[in-house]
Protein backbone atom coordinates (compact mmCIF):
# COMPACT_ATOMS: atom_id res chain seq x y z
CA UNK A 1 0.00 0.00 0.00
CA UNK A 2 1.27 3.39 -1.13
CA UNK A 3 1.46 5.57 1.88
CA UNK A 4 -0.89 9.29 2.05
CA UNK A 5 1.72 12.09 2.89
CA UNK A 6 -0.65 14.50 4.21
CA UNK A 7 0.90 17.73 4.07
CA UNK A 8 -0.92 20.52 5.82
CA UNK A 9 -0.54 24.16 3.80
CA UNK A 10 -2.67 26.83 5.69
CA UNK A 11 -2.24 29.66 3.13
CA UNK A 12 -4.93 32.12 3.01
CA UNK A 13 -2.73 34.50 0.77
CA UNK A 14 -4.88 34.18 -1.94
CA UNK A 15 -8.08 35.00 0.10
CA UNK A 16 -8.21 36.23 3.24
CA UNK A 17 -7.89 34.71 6.76
CA UNK A 18 -11.74 33.89 7.31
CA UNK A 19 -10.80 30.38 8.52
CA UNK A 20 -10.16 28.18 5.65
CA UNK A 21 -6.73 27.95 7.48
CA UNK A 22 -8.32 25.94 9.84
CA UNK A 23 -9.01 23.35 6.94
CA UNK A 24 -6.38 20.96 8.01
CA UNK A 25 -7.00 20.71 11.70
CA UNK A 26 -10.91 20.39 11.49
CA UNK A 27 -10.55 17.64 9.04
CA UNK A 28 -8.01 15.40 11.66
CA UNK A 29 -10.18 15.80 14.15
CA UNK A 30 -12.78 14.35 12.24
CA UNK A 31 -10.60 10.98 11.62
CA UNK A 32 -8.93 11.92 8.38
CA UNK A 33 -5.65 10.54 9.66
CA UNK A 34 -7.59 7.17 10.70
CA UNK A 35 -7.24 6.51 6.35
CA UNK A 36 -5.45 3.64 6.31
CA UNK A 37 -1.67 4.38 5.04
CA UNK A 38 -2.58 7.86 6.30
CA UNK A 39 0.44 9.87 7.95
CA UNK A 40 1.43 13.48 8.41
CA UNK A 41 4.19 15.02 6.08
CA UNK A 42 4.50 18.32 7.02
CA UNK A 43 3.54 21.93 7.52
CA UNK A 44 4.66 24.75 5.18
CA UNK A 45 3.97 28.14 7.27
CA UNK A 46 2.44 31.25 4.96
CA UNK A 47 4.40 34.35 5.23
CA UNK A 48 2.03 37.20 7.40
CA UNK A 49 -1.38 38.06 5.12
CA UNK A 50 -0.76 41.64 3.91
CA UNK A 51 -4.61 43.06 3.37
CA UNK A 52 -2.77 45.90 0.71
CA UNK A 53 -3.56 44.27 -3.18
CA UNK A 54 -0.26 44.93 -4.57
CA UNK A 55 0.26 47.86 -7.33
CA UNK A 56 2.39 45.84 -10.00
CA UNK A 57 0.76 43.12 -10.38
CA UNK A 58 -2.91 43.70 -9.07
CA UNK A 59 -3.11 40.66 -6.83
CA UNK A 60 -3.16 40.67 -2.75
CA UNK A 61 0.15 38.72 -1.53
CA UNK A 62 1.51 38.21 -4.82
CA UNK A 63 5.08 38.34 -3.65
CA UNK A 64 4.03 35.80 -0.54
CA UNK A 65 2.09 33.30 -2.63
CA UNK A 66 5.19 33.12 -4.75
CA UNK A 67 7.56 32.54 -1.84
CA UNK A 68 5.14 30.04 -0.28
CA UNK A 69 4.90 28.21 -4.16
CA UNK A 70 8.31 27.54 -3.52
CA UNK A 71 8.37 26.23 0.13
CA UNK A 72 5.38 23.95 -1.01
CA UNK A 73 6.46 22.65 -3.91
CA UNK A 74 9.44 21.37 -2.02
CA UNK A 75 7.60 19.83 0.56
CA UNK A 76 5.46 18.26 -2.56
CA UNK A 77 8.42 17.11 -4.22
CA UNK A 78 10.14 15.11 -0.88
CA UNK A 79 6.73 13.16 -0.70
CA UNK A 80 7.00 12.36 -4.77
CA UNK A 81 10.32 11.55 -4.79
CA UNK A 82 10.07 8.96 -1.52
CA UNK A 83 7.67 7.26 -3.35
CA UNK A 84 4.09 8.46 -1.66
CA UNK A 85 1.07 9.92 -2.38
CA UNK A 86 0.82 13.59 -1.50
CA UNK A 87 -2.54 14.92 0.08
CA UNK A 88 -2.41 18.51 0.35
CA UNK A 89 -4.65 20.18 3.01
CA UNK A 90 -5.49 24.02 2.25
CA UNK A 91 -5.88 26.86 2.70
CA UNK A 92 -7.12 28.40 -0.52
CA UNK A 93 -6.91 27.59 -3.54
CA UNK A 94 -3.82 29.44 -4.10
CA UNK A 95 -1.78 26.42 -3.44
CA UNK A 96 -2.37 24.58 -6.35
CA UNK A 97 0.35 26.28 -7.91
CA UNK A 98 3.13 25.35 -5.60
CA UNK A 99 1.31 21.59 -6.06
CA UNK A 100 1.55 22.33 -9.76
CA UNK A 101 5.28 23.41 -9.76
CA UNK A 102 6.68 20.15 -7.73
CA UNK A 103 5.26 18.13 -10.68
CA UNK A 104 6.52 20.92 -13.57
CA UNK A 105 10.19 20.33 -11.63
CA UNK A 106 9.81 16.65 -12.71
CA UNK A 107 8.34 16.63 -16.46
CA UNK A 108 4.68 17.56 -18.03
CA UNK A 109 1.64 16.72 -15.72
CA UNK A 110 -1.65 17.01 -16.30
CA UNK A 111 -4.98 18.42 -13.77
CA UNK A 112 -7.91 17.62 -12.95
CA UNK A 113 -9.51 20.49 -11.61
CA UNK A 114 -12.98 19.90 -9.24
CA UNK A 115 -14.06 23.29 -8.42
CA UNK A 116 -17.39 25.30 -8.85
CA UNK A 117 -15.99 28.09 -9.85
CA UNK A 118 -13.67 27.94 -13.23
CA UNK A 119 -10.99 30.64 -11.14
CA UNK A 120 -9.71 31.84 -14.30
CA UNK A 121 -10.13 35.73 -13.51
CA UNK A 122 -7.35 38.11 -14.89
CA UNK A 123 -6.21 41.02 -12.10
CA UNK A 124 -8.08 43.41 -13.70
CA UNK A 125 -11.66 41.60 -13.66
CA UNK A 126 -11.06 40.12 -10.29
CA UNK A 127 -12.81 42.82 -7.56
CA UNK A 128 -10.53 41.75 -4.47
CA UNK A 129 -7.11 40.86 -6.03
CA UNK A 130 -8.11 37.28 -4.66
CA UNK A 131 -5.32 34.58 -6.72
CA UNK A 132 -7.96 32.27 -5.23
CA UNK A 133 -9.87 33.53 -7.94
CA UNK A 134 -7.02 33.44 -10.88
CA UNK A 135 -5.48 29.76 -9.78
CA UNK A 136 -6.13 27.99 -13.11
CA UNK A 137 -5.33 31.10 -15.16
CA UNK A 138 -1.83 31.51 -13.04
CA UNK A 139 -1.17 27.73 -13.60
CA UNK A 140 -1.53 27.73 -17.57
CA UNK A 141 0.71 30.80 -17.79
CA UNK A 142 -1.90 33.66 -17.55
CA UNK A 143 -1.29 36.73 -15.43
CA UNK A 144 1.42 38.68 -13.81
CA UNK A 145 4.94 37.00 -14.22
CA UNK A 146 5.51 36.85 -11.09
CA UNK A 147 3.19 34.20 -10.69
CA UNK A 148 2.34 33.03 -13.90
CA UNK A 149 5.94 32.35 -14.27
CA UNK A 150 7.67 29.94 -11.17
CA UNK A 151 11.05 29.95 -11.25
CA UNK A 152 10.77 30.67 -15.23
CA UNK A 153 8.63 27.18 -15.73
CA UNK A 154 5.10 28.82 -16.65
CA UNK A 155 2.58 27.73 -17.44
CA UNK A 156 2.77 24.56 -15.01
CA UNK A 157 0.53 23.12 -17.00
CA UNK A 158 -0.70 23.20 -20.42
CA UNK A 159 -3.96 24.01 -21.43
CA UNK A 160 -4.37 20.25 -23.34
CA UNK A 161 -3.66 18.52 -19.98
CA UNK A 162 -6.18 20.66 -18.05
CA UNK A 163 -10.10 18.74 -17.72
CA UNK A 164 -12.26 21.32 -15.79
CA UNK A 165 -15.01 19.33 -14.20
CA UNK A 166 -17.97 20.78 -12.21
CA UNK A 167 -18.25 24.46 -12.39
CA UNK A 168 -21.76 26.40 -12.20
CA UNK A 169 -20.26 30.42 -12.69
CA UNK A 170 -20.41 31.01 -15.86
CA UNK A 171 -22.91 33.88 -15.81
CA UNK A 172 -20.82 35.50 -12.63
CA UNK A 173 -17.82 35.23 -14.51
CA UNK A 174 -19.12 36.51 -17.54
CA UNK A 175 -20.51 39.37 -15.81
CA UNK A 176 -17.27 40.61 -13.96
CA UNK A 177 -15.71 39.98 -17.28
CA UNK A 178 -13.40 37.09 -16.18
CA UNK A 179 -11.50 36.20 -19.59
CA UNK A 180 -12.47 33.12 -21.81
CA UNK A 181 -11.31 29.49 -21.10
CA UNK A 182 -8.98 28.49 -24.02
CA UNK A 183 -10.92 26.31 -26.55
CA UNK A 184 -7.92 23.42 -25.76
CA UNK A 185 -8.95 23.13 -22.24
CA UNK A 186 -11.90 20.64 -21.59
CA UNK A 187 -14.58 21.57 -19.33
CA UNK A 188 -17.49 20.30 -18.45
CA UNK A 189 -20.04 22.20 -16.36
CA UNK A 190 -22.61 20.86 -13.34
CA UNK A 191 -25.04 20.52 -16.53
CA UNK A 192 -22.71 18.63 -18.29
CA UNK A 193 -21.88 15.98 -15.53
CA UNK A 194 -25.38 15.69 -14.54
CA UNK A 195 -26.12 14.90 -18.14
CA UNK A 196 -23.75 11.91 -18.68
CA UNK A 197 -23.48 10.83 -14.65
CA UNK A 198 -20.22 11.76 -12.13
CA UNK A 199 -19.21 8.29 -12.85
CA UNK A 200 -18.97 8.65 -16.63
CA UNK A 201 -18.02 12.37 -16.58
CA UNK A 202 -14.78 11.14 -14.45
CA UNK A 203 -14.13 8.40 -16.27
CA UNK A 204 -14.31 10.45 -19.70
CA UNK A 205 -11.71 13.36 -17.64
CA UNK A 206 -9.29 10.48 -16.78
CA UNK A 207 -9.50 9.49 -20.28
CA UNK A 208 -8.41 12.42 -21.79
CA UNK A 209 -5.58 13.06 -19.14
CA UNK A 210 -4.24 9.42 -20.21
CA UNK A 211 -1.76 10.92 -22.38
CA UNK A 212 -0.62 13.55 -19.97
CA UNK A 213 3.08 11.42 -19.85
CA UNK A 214 3.52 12.23 -15.98
CA UNK A 215 0.15 11.06 -14.67
CA UNK A 216 -2.29 13.90 -13.29
CA UNK A 217 -2.93 16.24 -9.96
CA UNK A 218 -6.75 15.96 -8.62
CA UNK A 219 -7.43 19.91 -7.30
CA UNK A 220 -10.74 19.51 -5.11
CA UNK A 221 -12.19 22.80 -3.99
CA UNK A 222 -15.01 22.15 -1.83
CA UNK A 223 -17.52 24.59 -3.24
CA UNK A 224 -18.09 22.02 -6.23
CA UNK A 225 -20.68 20.49 -3.61
CA UNK A 226 -24.23 21.63 -3.18
CA UNK A 227 -24.79 24.39 -0.90
CA UNK A 228 -27.23 22.66 0.28
CA UNK A 229 -24.44 20.09 1.81
CA UNK A 230 -21.27 22.42 1.56
CA UNK A 231 -22.53 25.88 3.12
CA UNK A 232 -19.36 26.11 4.86
CA UNK A 233 -17.01 27.83 2.33
CA UNK A 234 -16.56 32.18 1.89
CA UNK A 235 -18.35 32.14 -1.68
CA UNK A 236 -21.73 30.64 -1.60
CA UNK A 237 -23.62 29.54 -4.82
CA UNK A 238 -26.59 27.24 -5.37
CA UNK A 239 -26.55 23.80 -6.73
CA UNK A 240 -23.63 21.48 -6.97
CA UNK A 241 -22.65 18.31 -6.60
CA UNK A 242 -24.51 15.34 -3.87
CA UNK A 243 -21.81 14.28 -1.85
CA UNK A 244 -22.18 10.71 -3.68
CA UNK A 245 -21.39 12.31 -6.91
CA UNK A 246 -18.27 13.90 -5.55
CA UNK A 247 -17.65 9.98 -3.95
CA UNK A 248 -17.52 8.90 -7.31
CA UNK A 249 -15.85 11.27 -9.39
CA UNK A 250 -12.75 11.01 -6.41
CA UNK A 251 -12.97 7.06 -6.41
CA UNK A 252 -12.45 7.16 -10.31
CA UNK A 253 -9.83 9.81 -10.73
CA UNK A 254 -7.65 8.48 -7.54
CA UNK A 255 -7.74 4.56 -8.51
CA UNK A 256 -6.50 5.54 -11.89
CA UNK A 257 -2.60 4.82 -10.90
CA UNK A 258 -1.49 8.06 -13.46
CA UNK A 259 -2.81 10.09 -10.53
CA UNK A 260 -0.22 11.62 -8.55
CA UNK A 261 -1.56 13.62 -5.64
CA UNK A 262 -4.75 15.49 -4.53
CA UNK A 263 -5.38 19.24 -2.75
CA UNK A 264 -8.36 20.18 -1.19
CA UNK A 265 -9.33 23.36 -0.16
CA UNK A 266 -11.58 26.25 0.58
CA UNK A 267 -13.38 24.18 3.20
CA UNK A 268 -14.20 26.97 6.42
CA UNK A 269 -14.66 24.62 9.72
CA UNK A 270 -16.09 28.55 11.33
CA UNK A 271 -19.11 27.58 9.33
CA UNK A 272 -19.33 24.33 10.39
CA UNK A 273 -19.61 24.71 14.23
CA UNK A 274 -21.07 21.35 15.28
CA UNK A 275 -18.13 19.72 13.09
CA UNK A 276 -20.53 18.17 10.75
CA UNK A 277 -19.93 18.93 7.73
CA UNK A 278 -15.98 18.38 7.92
CA UNK A 279 -17.32 14.81 9.18
CA UNK A 280 -19.20 14.45 5.92
CA UNK A 281 -15.88 15.86 3.88
CA UNK A 282 -13.42 13.06 5.80
CA UNK A 283 -16.07 10.33 5.22
CA UNK A 284 -16.01 11.21 1.19
CA UNK A 285 -12.40 11.78 1.37
CA UNK A 286 -12.33 8.43 2.79
CA UNK A 287 -13.51 6.72 0.20
CA UNK A 288 -11.77 8.30 -2.75
CA UNK A 289 -8.41 8.06 -0.61
CA UNK A 290 -9.51 4.25 -0.32
CA UNK A 291 -9.95 3.90 -4.33
CA UNK A 292 -6.46 5.34 -4.21
CA UNK A 293 -4.97 2.76 -2.17
CA UNK A 294 -6.42 0.16 -3.51
CA UNK A 295 -5.10 0.90 -6.61
CA UNK A 296 -1.25 0.48 -5.08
Amino acid sequence: MRELAIIEAPSVLGLRPSGVQDLPAALFAAGLLDIPGAVRAGRVEPPAYDPKRDPDTGVLNSTGIAEYSFRLADAVGEALDSGRFPVVLGGDCSILLGNLLALKRRGRHGLLFLDGHTDFYQPEAEPMGEAASMDLALATGRGPRLLADLAGRGPLVRDEDVVVLGYRDAAESAQFGMQPLPPELYAMDLDGVRAVGAGTAARQAVERLASVPGGYWVHLDVDVLDDAVMPAVDYRQPGGLTWLELEDVLSTALADERAVGLDVTIFNPRLDPDGSIAAGLTECLRHGLSARADAG
